[in-house]
């Protein structure tokens, strides 16, 4: 989270809820809403690490607000950020070491493993094809982020076939 508030307030100052709300209109029903107060935690981060700088702004009816302005480091943190490649393949896979090492110690049956993990990706799989038919069809962001997801899981389930014929 700490960069995607990092890559807003690059866009312009602005406080909590602000952010809040830009990240929900931006990525809509297909990202998970932030928590406010996860937010503000991160904000308060940013600020020890010198990323972002706070200024109270005063209102005549409700308590003062701090407003996030972007500073010379929060800046060249979010160059750095935009000209690295995001991670790639997972060569550390929490279901592949269970898949090999389960069935080994005797812990689990690894068809019973591909089996849970093929309906856990399916049901994942439906909800998210829910989602989509829920989003609007303007909605350019959040459909791709849906689809990419499905895609993903796709890729996955095609991988749990390929463990499951060429896995003892």
């Amino acid at each position: 989270m700490r960069l995607s508030l990092l890559a807003l307030l690059a866009k312009e100052p602005a406080h909590g809820y602000e952010l809040k709300q830009a990240l929900e209109q931006i990525f809509g029903r297909a990202y998970p809403s932030p928590n406010i107060g996860q937010i503000y935690v991160t904000l308060g981060r940013l600020e020890k690490d010198g990323l972002v700088k706070a200024v109270d702004v005063e209102q005549s009816n409700r308590p003062n607000k701090k407003v996030y302005y972007l500073t010379a480091k929060g800046r060249e943190a979010l160059d750095a950020w935009a000209d690295e490649p995001t991670e790639g393949p997972r060569v550390r896979d929490e279901f592949f070491m269970k898949l090999v090492l389960a069935p080994m110690t005797g812990v689990a049956d690894r068809t019973a493993l591909i089996n849970r993990q093929r309906r856990h990706y399916l049901a994942l799989m439906r909800d998210l094809n829910e989602l989509a038919e829920r989003t609007d069809r303007g909605d350019r962001v959040a459909l791709l982020l849906i689809e990419g997801a499905m895609l993903h899981l796709q890729a996955d389930l095609d991988w749990l076939e390929r463990c499951q014929e060429d896995l003892p």
